[in-house]
């Protein structure tokens, strides 16, 4: 899930939000405005109602952030690096580095988000008391209460023992401590996640063809969305079983062919790219350092009369210091960020010179000799 809007950093992790969340502010905000707010309090201005609503929904998307972040400050306890948190239109992603260590750290770990949704709930429903306490405006009390109860069932639903929800983290977690293996009770939770995402689905299902309810509609996005997720979920457990006692040397693609920043592109694309079979090569400089990559689909957009006064290094890209790696590196941990537009798994440094890259075809490749040699099932998924 990408990052559409750019929110900031909390506590050093970035902090962005999908465009659906935006649409889905908007909804809620003209359910509150329109349906919610003037069913429990009639006879108020509509001005009162959209600016109460809109209030409203923004702190609901930030109390799925503070659920995101309960995550992210417990992994980071656990030395469980956070590389970004993504809010989404049905919730939100924190996206970790690496497995947590022992089971206890996966149980707290997962636990910490819906309990911060279960304190929110408690904070907001405590809000609303003191407002009819104190004779606040009515309706800022049905919005607090709103609030409670929507963290509430956020609380609640993310218990449901499937993963990706939390409730799955956690029986992957107690499962874990149970058998001692974190793979086989990883397939367990994801396994339940896609029964528990196909059963929603189905009573979406039901509910609109029997009741012709259009919240039918909504359930049966849930239930695609966990089903979807589980098998996406299942699938990279088993590609990182297949590259278990791997390291990055084993599997990268030493003494690459590299293109020097001075060069023109006309230059290159005569000379080294028709006797290669790579579809990405570093750019070093004159000292040989890594300036940048350069991918072969942008060498091909290069206009044929321009090859010639383009230099290498002005078609480049930098290369984020998360896509550097060394060989003695664990294979799976390439898989804790997606391929730089679609094909750079990493670049492969050694006494910070350029020694080997990985691409999503060398990757491929580790993983059907795994299968060869085991015999398991893995699609990659590129």
């Amino acid at each position: 899930m990408k990052q559409s809007i750019r929110l900031g950093r909390i506590a050093g992790i970035p902090i962005g939000m999908h465009w659906s969340v935006a649409v889905i502010a908007v909804l809620i905000t003209d359910l509150l405005a329109t349906s919610v707010l003037p069913a429990i309090i009639p006879h108020q201005a509509p001005g009162v109602y959209w600016t109460v609503a809109a209030a409203t929904s923004i702190l609901f998307v930030a109390t799925l952030a503070a659920h995101e972040i309960a995550h992210a400050i417990v992994a980071r306890h656990w030395d469980v690096k956070v590389r970004s948190i993504t809010l989404w239109a049905l919730g939100g992603i924190s996206t970790l580095e690496g497995d947590p260590p022992t089971p206890r750290a996966d149980l707290q770990i997962a636990i910490a988000g819906p309990a911060c949704s279960l304190a929110a709930a408690i904070v907001f429903g405590g809000a609303a008391a003191l407002a009819r306490f104190t004779h606040s405006p009515t309706v800022l009390a049905a919005a607090l209460a709103w609030l409670s109860l929507m963290n509430a069932i956020l609380a609640v639903f993310n218990l449901l023992p499937g993963a990706p929800l939390d409730g799955g983290r956690i029986l992957r977690g107690l499962l874990w401590k149970r058998y001692g293996d974190r793979q086989r009770a990883s397939r367990a939770a994801t396994r339940s996640g896609q029964v528990l995402g196909i059963g929603i689905g189905v009573l979406g299902l039901l509910e609109l063809l029997a009741w012709k309810d259009i919240g039918g509609l909504w359930l049966m996005l849930i239930g695609w969305f966990l089903a979807t997720a589980a098998g996406a979920e299942q699938q990279s457990d088993a590609i990182r079983r297949a590259l278990v006692g791997l390291s990055v040397r084993d599997i990268m693609l030493a003494h690459p062919d590299v293109g020097p920043a001075w060069s023109t592109v006309g230059d290159f694309t005569d000379r080294i790219a028709p006797a290669s079979r790579q579809t990405v090569y570093p750019v070093l400089s004159l000292d040989g350092e890594l300036t940048g990559v350069v991918f072969a689909d942008v060498l091909a957009r290069v206009p044929p009369a321009s090859r010639a006064a383009t230099r290498l290094d002005q078609v480049a890209v930098p290369v984020p210091p998360a896509y550097l790696t060394q060989p003695a590196a664990t294979a799976d941990s390439l898989l804790a960020r997606p391929p730089l537009r679609g094909q750079l798994i990493a670049i492969v440094m050694e006494d910070y010179h350029v020694t080997g890259i990985v691409t999503t075809d060398e990757l491929r490749l580790a993983i059907l000799r795994a299968r060869l040699h085991t015999g398991q099932r893995v699609r990659t998924g590129w």
